[in-house]
């Protein structure tokens, strides 16, 4: 029974965030579900102690990393950054490949720091601009978008700030650079992969006659005012530069020469300057690289405090959804019969602890929409036991770290993901028309990427 209603809550979960209902509600109560099927738990001492707990633990951890990435993402876009990097790369790869374009736009702006929502609203006017020119249906314009936000830049390209590629730092000690080669391959898999796929299916569409097609206008076809002058391309992008190469000195040079005995005390978490690295970081370079965005870009802002804060206030329903659903997850892997499913993960490989890692967070992030949430559900529920096989094996942390983020990148992008149901509504497009293209680009080909990084990884090679 216990087993049937930990399957029935994540089913449920699934439906019903796919229906709209937000996670900030369906986590605690079908947490609470799955406890009364179980028998015989206490449900509200599960809920304060289980579900709050780490839902506060998640929040702590990661909360400036979600807070830093949405005001330096909302900086660069009313900054007028963002559409000047646009722009240009249009420019260098012209009209002609507008879905290249598209891609590596979106790219080089979530590489940079910037969050794939704020990216999709600001490459949107432009990307739909450069369709109708180039005739190139705009059905496979979100699947374009997802490629360059929620995939090689997310997951796998070595010194992404993404959230995704910082929750694995504390669990086998590393940190965003991570297996550096391994990751730079899948993410030309995912580059050249998607790439080839959606210009494949432009000229498919092209044989047929078929071209941007007939579309109403929707609320994001809006683009800056006439009147704003943009920056120039040094200045737009050089904060973009700073986030990685600031996040590069600090991970490899500063940080390490840092005397920090005083973490070993209780006041500071009886942890060690390796653990904490890493996210340090990312804490600075992002401080950093705010800074010196606004003041590149200070004549060019409306309010810069009304910036602030709007970036501000937008990471706070992404970082309590994702805290909720590690929340949902402390409480799942609370009960009597996670065993069984945890078991029954370990033992899927027992001699290869990578490819059994890579599936209980791809199942996770499919179950939850979420790569982020799918990733910390496991890592929360089975990350020690997953560093301790990997040790004992010889297998590097840096492999484990590089893998789970590559897995959190693919069935997370089911239909009911939260990014993928704001991108179609930015679009003005519906699953039927574009999720296939959407599936290909953001869940086949980055699974076959993670795939091949396992098959290579467990080769020794």
């Amino acid at each position: 029974m216990g087993l049937f209603g930990i399957i029935l809550s994540l089913g449920l979960l699934m439906y019903l965030a796919y229906r709209g209902i937000n996670v900030l509600i369906l986590a605690p109560l079908l947490s609470a579900l799955a406890v009364l099927m179980s028998g015989g738990l206490p449900v509200l001492a599960t809920y304060t102690q289980v579900f709050m707990e780490s839902l506060g633990g998640y929040v702590i951890t990661y909360f400036p990393l979600f807070l830093l990435g949405a005001i330096f993402g909302k900086v660069m876009a009313d900054g007028g950054a963002a559409r000047t990097i646009a722009e240009r790369i249009v420019d260098w790869v012209g009209p002609g490949q507008a879905i290249l374009a598209v891609v590596l736009a979106c790219g080089v702006l979530t590489f940079g720091g910037v969050s794939l929502f704020v990216v999709a609203f600001a490459i949107y006017p432009i990307a739909n601009a450069l369709f109708r020119r180039a005739d190139v249906p705009k059905r496979l314009l979100p699947a374009a978008i997802a490629l360059g936000s929620f995939t090689f830049t997310m997951t796998a390209f070595p010194g992404t700030p993404a959230i995704q590629n910082a929750i694995p730092i504390p669990f086998f000690g590393t940190n965003v650079f991570a297996a550096p080669l391994f990751g730079t391959l899948a993410g030309i898999i995912m580059l050249g992969g998607g790439t080839l796929w959606l210009n494949r299916r432009r000229a498919s569409a092209q044989g047929r006659g078929e071209g941007y097609g007939e579309h109403d206008s929707t609320g994001a076809d809006s683009t800056l005012p006439s009147d704003v002058k943009l920056p120039n391309f040094a200045v737009a992008i050089a904060p973009v530069v700073a986030v990685i190469g600031l996040n590069a000195l600090f991970t490899y040079v500063l940080i390490p020469m840092m005397s920090a005995d005083y973490l070993a005390e209780p006041q500071y978490g009886e942890t060690s300057l390796s653990s904490v690295a890493g996210i340090w970081a990312i804490i600075v370079s992002l401080t950093l690289s705010i800074l010196l965005a606004i003041g590149l870009n200070w004549g060019r802002f409306k309010d810069v405090l009304e910036t602030v804060n709007t970036g501000t206030m937008g990471s706070l329903l992404p970082v309590f959804n994702t805290a909720s659903e590690v929340g949902y997850g402390a409480v799942i892997a609370s009960l009597p019969a996670f065993g069984l499913i945890r078991d029954a993960v370990l033992g899927l490989f027992p001699n290869n602890p990578v490819a059994s890692l890579a599936v209980a967070v791809n199942v996770l992030a499919g179950i939850t929409g979420s790569a982020s949430g799918g990733m910390s559900i496991a890592l929360n529920a089975l990350g020690e036991q997953f560093a301790e096989m990997g040790q004992a094996q010889g297998v590097s942390m840096e492999l484990m770290h590089r893998v789970t983020a590559l897995s959190s990148g693919g069935f997370d992008a089911l239909p009911h993901n939260g990014a993928v149901i704001t991108l179609l509504a930015i679009t003005g497009l519906t699953h039927k028309k574009s999720y296939g293209d959407i599936f290909m680009v953001a869940v086949a080909i980055p699974v076959l990427a993670t795939v091949t990084v396992i098959v290579l990884g467990s080769l020794g090679l």
